[in-house]
């Protein structure tokens, strides 16, 4: 399914997304681990539940990871979205902690449509997503970063939550 890739405040054109294993050949280690943890817990199923992760296995990972409710739909069929967990440094981006509010209330990326559309791709193919964004925050802010979208779900088959992975790419030049 082809994803749409006009973004309005995109710098560099549209955004990289990948939901085939072929982003691993490009995408940070840390990006790859956490992907591949995910894979582990997941085994044979389309997709793991929540209760297999264990953040424990994942800790230096915790400060730029978001944990999203997917809620159900509203009445355009789009999904309801709440932040769970948000992790230190994503709350540090956003300049506020967004825990418990809605995604259209506390996301960070190029603008609410690109957002949903993203998480919306995990929630209807049931399948994880990586993207490289590039864009201008609302202070007017440059921001480039690399993100992993990862379905969790209690029955198999409809996604409850998402998993969120981001590291920007000046945080890789900082290493």
């Amino acid at each position: 399914m082809a994803l749409n890739e006009d973004f309005r405040r995109s710098l560099y054109g549209p955004p990289t997304r990948d939901s085939s294993r072929a982003f691993l050949d490009k995408c940070p280690d840390r990006i790859a681990e956490i992907f591949h943890y995910w894979e582990d817990i997941r085994g044979q199923r389309r997709m793991p539940r929540r209760a297999d992760f264990d953040p424990a296995q994942v800790a230096q990972h915790l400060p730029g990871i978001l944990l999203v409710d997917v809620e159900g739909v509203d009445d355009r069929g789009m999904p309801v979205l709440r932040y769970r967990v948000v992790g230190t440094e994503e709350a540090r981006i956003r300049g506020h902690d967004p825990t418990g509010k809605l995604v259209s209330e506390g996301y960070f990326g190029p603008d609410l449509d690109s957002v949903i559309e993203a998480y919306d791709f995990v929630r209807r193919e049931r399948a994880f997503l990586f993207e490289l964004l590039e864009f201008k925050t609302d202070p007017g802010l440059f921001a480039s970063e690399y993100n992993i979208l990862l379905p969790f779900s209690e029955d198999g088959e409809t996604v409850s939550q998402i998993l969120s992975y981001s590291i920007a790419k000046s945080a890789l030049r900082e290493r």
